[in-house]
């Protein structure tokens, strides 16, 4: 019997020394922090084999330990932390302790580089380009094929699969969007998306602090930030508090049962209705708005519950991290909707006060003007609270646009009247000037679709260009890009021609393009860079006019500066007179277009071809 007991006894101690010996953190997220931020509370997620079993102390002046929660799986462990305000950078030591055994793990903060409200964001004075890395341009071949990570092919003959594009690759062509006339760069997610097949698009996040290291590192990431600034080109980040990618560590190992919603996903998959009305109506079903809020994306993409506040911590304070690490201007929040409209309004009011000029869009895909408006910061609208959101998209324009392009402008609804619809119940947005339109992007067709309509596209570019919005191109549509999704969603997001050092062709410089690829392109760069720094376009107000004779009006005026936009919206050539804008005209006798240089002669009615389109600035 005393055998038996002293071996039982032997294996007590093995057992604890084994397990003691696992409590070295295998990793803690955020990797580093910042002195000086307005919340003092610090949650440090540490991973590691039953770190759950450990008790924590900190050693560092000005650091106390507020609280340890301990989740239902035993490899993770929240420690938050209270930083004093004057707390110093530094290393400081944390302790975790198992029965006897002890692990040190040094933990640094860092000096912010620059105050909250230096980060500028993005307004109305500029113009966002949105491209798909893994699409744009390889600039480092080398970075193609990572192995250790989920299988995936490169194969550009292949929509789905991954083409190899990446940062260096963007990196590389700076100058082109400087001569283009761009001010900021709109990629697609850049997160790590460690998931089976390449997931290309980079919407299934698999880890919060890295860059997928098939774009890069996070040393290159911040690097072209910096060498973009220098070209006065701003970053905005493409970040998703949804939900995940099933490859996280969260969902291989969820740390506690609320951390998703619907955790039984293997059992009873609830995915969401893609039906965001709810969110608004004030009939809404309890069903209908958790089935759209609650559900899951896709299997792929577990849905985060943004109401646990140890997620919502994490969350808040990964964007945070990217703010003060790689200095990015504005954020772009995917499927905000989706997420718990008090956790996402608690965010930005933390943003809001943290970073005060920095800005944050969020894609609010309905196609009513009062919807989009219900989300944007200080609505007047049956809001339950204040969404603290500055910049909502205009889905709405994106949809009358496209609905526009096909129909002739007549004496009531069709063609053109519908962007003069579009933009009447502007009078419920608080702040138009910080809504953010297109007229295409990723997750819809081109705006050509097959065809190379160049007349039609200058139109819609006119338009975007020059009402008063934030707006955002699409890349590759400078140089007549086109496609439809009804082939497949890699049809919408091909590559650049020119980005691999393979193509036979380049649309990066005007010996590659075609004549017709070069018009469009001197086309957006003449207004791309008019627009630069014209206050009349970021700051001035409109006047718009009902259309006559198929031509629709409108003009923009700030500190007694005029410019006048016409639009034929027929497949005919139509005179224009100008005697419907007396009141924007006054005694001016004529004006210059801004494309083509040509005086106008506002004495006489102005012969316009089909689709024509002119920016004229009026003479002072």
């Amino acid at each position: 019997m005393r055998r038996f007991l002293s071996f039982c006894g032997f294996l007590l101690v093995c057992f604890i020394n084994i397990h003691a010996a696992n409590i070295n953190p295998d990793k803690i997220d955020p990797p580093f922090w910042y002195t000086d931020m307005q919340n003092p509370e610090l949650q440090l997620m540490v991973y590691g084999k039953a770190i759950g079993n450990a008790s924590v102390t900190v050693n560092y002046p000005g650091a106390s330990l507020s609280s340890v929660v301990r989740l239902d799986s035993p490899n993770y462990l929240l420690v938050y932390l209270h930083l004093d305000k004057n707390i110093k950078p530094g290393k400081m030591e944390l302790t975790f302790t198992t029965g006897k055994k002890k692990s040190v793990r040094e933990y640094e903060l860092k000096e912010r580089t620059r105050k909250g409200c230096e980060h500028k964001g993005f307004d109305a004075s500029d113009v966002l380009y949105l491209l798909m890395p893994d699409r744009f341009a390889d600039g480092d071949p080398s970075n193609d094929q990572i192995t250790g990570m989920a299988p995936y092919k490169v194969d550009r003959n292949d929509p789905n699969a991954r083409h190899g594009g990446d940062l260096a690759g963007i990196e590389q062509h700076l100058d082109y969007f400087s001569d283009l006339g761009i001010t900021a760069l709109w990629f697609t997610p850049v997160l790590e998306n460690n998931m089976e097949g390449g997931s290309y698009h980079g919407y299934a996040t698999t880890d919060y602090y890295k860059i997928d290291p098939r774009l890069g590192t996070n040393e290159e990431y911040k690097e072209l930030i910096t060498k973009a600034h220098q070209q006065k080109i701003k970053v905005v980040m493409d970040m998703i508090f949804n939900h995940c990618g099933v490859n996280h560590i969260w969902i291989k190992d969820i740390p506690s049962r609320d951390w998703f919603n619907n955790p039984d996903h293997e059992t009873h998959f609830v995915q969401t209705s893609f039906k965001l009305t709810p969110e608004v109506d004030p009939y809404a079903s309890k069903y209908d708005f958790q089935q759209m809020e609650d559900g899951w994306f896709v299997p792929s993409m577990p849905d985060l519950n943004q109401r646990n506040p140890h997620v919502y911590r994490y969350l808040v304070q990964s964007s945070m991290w990217w703010i003060e690490y790689a200095n990015i201007d504005g954020i772009r929040m995917d499927t905000y909707p989706y997420a718990d409209y008090d956790a996402m309004s608690n965010w930005m009011k933390e943003i809001n006060e943290e970073y005060p000029n920095f800005n944050t869009v969020g894609e609010t895909w309905v196609t009513e003007p009062a919807y989009t408006a219900w989300w944007q910061k200080d609505s007047r609208l049956s809001a339950p609270k204040n969404s603290n959101l500055k910049t909502v998209m205009d889905f709405s324009f994106y949809d009358k646009i496209n609905s526009a392009k096909y129909e002739q402008t007549d004496g009531w609804f069709k063609g053109l009247n519908r962007i003069y619809n579009n933009f009447v119940y502007d009078f419920l947005y608080p702040n138009p000037l910080s809504v953010l339109a297109f007229i295409e992007n990723h997750d819809t067709d081109r705006f050509l679709g097959e065809s190379n309509n160049l007349s039609m596209l200058k139109q819609a570019a006119t338009l975007l260009l020059t009402a008063p919005r934030i707006p955002q191109l699409y890349y590759g549509t400078e140089v007549m890009m086109n496609g439809v999704k009804s082939k497949s969603d890699g049809y919408v997001r091909k590559d650049f021609p020119g980005g691999w050092a393979t193509d036979k062709v380049t649309a990066f410089t005007p010996e590659g393009r075609n004549q017709m690829q070069n018009e469009c392109y001197n086309f957006y760069k003449k207004l791309l860079n008019w627009r630069k720094g014209n206050e009349i376009i970021s700051k001035g107000n409109m006047i718009q006019f009902i259309a006559q004779n198929g031509v629709y009006a409108y003009a923009r005026q700030y500190k007694g500066k005029t410019v006048l936009v016409l639009l034929n919206g027929t497949e005919e050539a139509v005179n224009a007179s100008f005697k419907y804008y007396k009141e924007i005209i006054k005694e001016t006798k004529q004006g210059k277009d801004i494309v083509t240089g040509q005086n106008i002669d506002f004495s006489q009615p102005l012969l316009m071809a089909s689709r024509a389109s002119y920016i004229i600035e009026l003479d002072q």
